[in-house]
């Protein structure tokens, strides 16, 4: 069975963009050429391929197909600029969907596009998910390569050891004074007013494991922006697991000081990546394995 190319463009615009009409747009057609392609593409292949919703997303058997369009669109984009075939002025660029946690993003992962070949031409997509969920977007077929807190290779996929990342748990000076007096435990745990990130962050959780055996549910505020998060610690309006990198600096500036000094998170971070003969993927997971070797504890 052959899939017509157009029919898969599309189909990979829609999900990209969220609509038809923005499909269309960039694709330089009308909604409706957009609208009969996908149905001739979900007639030919006998599943329903895009839920249409707002935005747009692929259904579990769009999923798969969106995994194929991306990585035929790469070793396409790749061959013809190795061919030099590509339009003149380069052509587009080539799209490298990635997914990153936000506190590894902000701290030690930008340096990681300085490492970058400069005769790469690719333009990146990064999608900002935390490193326990990262490995759903590649399962999916979302993203190309991701950052993990998951050392289990998804398939059709590569993984390998990136290093840890250590979290502190911390607060102002005057809110552990005022907070935990008497020490760190389950009740005093269950009454302090903790940070977190979204509901998907259960650093504050696997540490609170650490001092008790029974879940606990102490006033929560969420912040979802890391420098926020950072910022609102030092102000005392609650406990939260730092990364080293912003801890260290403001507690050695008594802006920050550790509730329980020497109980710490390690994090075990893993570069997971399509099993692919890309020469642009190969690039990038080079340029992050030379940066984390600096950045990440071994």
């Amino acid at each position: 069975m052959k899939i017509d190319n157009a029919q898969l463009a599309a189909f990979a615009m829609v999900i990209r963009e969220g609509s038809f009409e923005a499909a269309a747009r960039k694709l330089h057609v009308t909604p409706s050429a957009i609208s009969q392609r996908i149905k001739q593409l979900e007639e030919r292949l006998g599943q329903v391929l895009v839920q249409r919703a707002s935005p747009c997303v692929p259904t579990g058997a769009g999923k798969l197909l969106l995994r194929y369009t991306e990585e035929l669109a790469m070793l396409e984009a790749e061959m013809l600029d190795a061919l030099g075939s590509a339009e003149e002025g380069g052509g587009a660029a080539l799209r490298m969907p990635i997914a990153v946690n936000a506190d590894s993003l902000d701290s030690w992962f930008l340096p990681v596009f300085d490492a970058m070949p400069d005769e790469a031409a690719v333009v990146f997509d990064v999608r900002v998910e935390d490193q326990d969920y990262s490995a759903t977007l590649l399962r999916e077929g979302t993203v190309m390569a991701a950052v993990s807190a998951s050392a289990t290779a998804i398939q059709g996929c590569s993984v390998e050891p990136l290093g840890t990342m250590r979290y502190l748990a911390v607060s102002s000076p005057a809110y552990v004074a005022r907070r935990f007096a008497g020490g760190v435990d389950g009740a005093s745990l269950a009454r302090a007013p903790m940070l977190r990130f979204n509901l998907k962050d259960g650093l504050q959780d696997q540490f609170i494991a650490l001092f008790a055996s029974d879940a606990l549910q102490p006033p929560t505020h969420f912040l979802p922006s890391v420098h926020g998060f950072v910022g609102v610690a030092k102000q005392g309006l609650g406990w939260g697991m730092v990364p080293e990198h912003f801890a260290r600096p403001a507690i050695a500036a008594g802006e920050l000081v550790e509730i329980a000094p020497g109980r710490h998170l390690d994090v075990p971070l893993y570069w997971h990546r399509w099993r692919l003969g890309s020469q642009a993927l190969n690039a990038l997971s080079s340029a992050l394995r030379t940066v984390a070797r600096e950045a990440l504890r071994r």
